[in-house]
């Protein structure tokens, strides 16, 4: 049974920085693109980064030079460095496969950027 687990979102002030992790259990996460997604108040879920197991990124323009997406697969972990906060980042961000898996969303962690 994969799980994956999303934690390190907050409160942060406009301009500030998170960083948020994603523990993945099971076998599946040294062998597969993953990313990180997010959906914000009254908006679709939306793709913000993924990542290869040999290191290529890709980022959503709307996050291109802020986020930077890392994983560690000797710990099936990855991270979402987040800088220079906006506002239009507030969302719940989740990671998952790429292309995603329904099953394997999970609660996602609440990012609320706010002065």
């Amino acid at each position: 049974q994969v799980q994956l687990v999303e934690s390190g979102g907050g409160l942060v002030q406009p301009g500030g920085s998170l960083r948020l992790s994603c523990a993945a259990s099971g076998s599946i996460f040294s062998i597969n693109e993953m990313g990180w997604y997010r959906q914000g108040p009254g908006k679709e879920r939306d793709l913000v980064a993924t990542m290869t197991i040999h290191g290529r990124t890709k980022y959503s323009d709307s996050v291109k030079g802020r986020f930077t997406i890392s994983r560690d697969n000797a710990k099936n972990m990855m991270y979402l460095q987040m800088n220079t906060l906006k506002p239009d980042d507030t969302a719940v961000y989740y990671c998952n496969l790429w292309p995603p898996i329904g099953r394997y969303w999970g609660q996602g962690t609440q990012v609320t950027v706010s002065s």
